[in-house]
């Protein structure tokens, strides 16, 4: 179990190609959950899977027209990563990861100037798109059955399809997270 905070930007090109330059970052939260799964007898490679719930968002505007724009999106996936233990130090162990996830929208809302704008169903955010994610964690146990989490991924998005419209729409998200590992009841495994 694992909730965070994402920093999201888009790149958006319209139909003639053309990106829109005025984007900046903002500050949204994912929530995500999954199953952790030993490989190896060392306890040093993890195979993960779970569901994950992320909003990721953008704002800008342009002066020459006047224009205030601004996108809040939310997207449900179900993901599936790795783990490599990269060292230990004392009762602290850190990662290394990488997860693909599918995600699709769930709930969205454009703004411009003063007109909010739903964006299901809308061709270049209704579609299905891979994250992927790659980044660094370190754990620390807090009980011979519990241990948290902290830690930080970097992703991009790719369209899977983009519909009849010939714009295009890349995520790229900065996450920092913290949660925790549970042991289920019947597993006495190491973390």
């Amino acid at each position: 179990m694992e909730y965070g905070s994402t920093i999201s930007s888009f790149d958006y090109e319209n139909s003639q190609g053309q990106p829109l330059d005025n984007l900046l970052s903002k500050s949204k939260s994912y929530f995500g959950m999954g199953y952790r799964h030993t490989l190896n007898k060392a306890k040093t490679i993890f195979l993960r899977g779970g569901v994950n719930y992320n909003n990721y968002g953008a704002i800008g505007s342009e002066n020459s027209v006047d224009n205030y724009f601004e996108w809040d999106v939310s997207y449900l996936g179900i993901k599936g990563g790795a783990d490599i233990k990269l060292f230990e130090y004392n009762d602290f162990r850190f990662f290394a990861n990488g997860s693909v996830a599918y995600e699709f929208l769930v709930r969205g809302t454009q703004t411009i100037n003063n007109d909010v704008f739903n964006l299901v169903g809308e061709p270049e955010f209704n579609n299905n798109i891979l994250f992927l994610r790659a980044g660094v964690s370190m754990q620390y146990p807090i009980s011979t059955g519990t241990a948290i989490v902290a830690g930080y991924n970097y992703g991009s998005s790719i369209l899977i399809n983009s519909g009849i419209s010939a714009e295009k729409l890349n995520i790229n998200a900065h996450q920092f997270g913290i949660g925790f590992i549970i042991n289920l009841p019947t597993c006495y495994c190491d973390f």
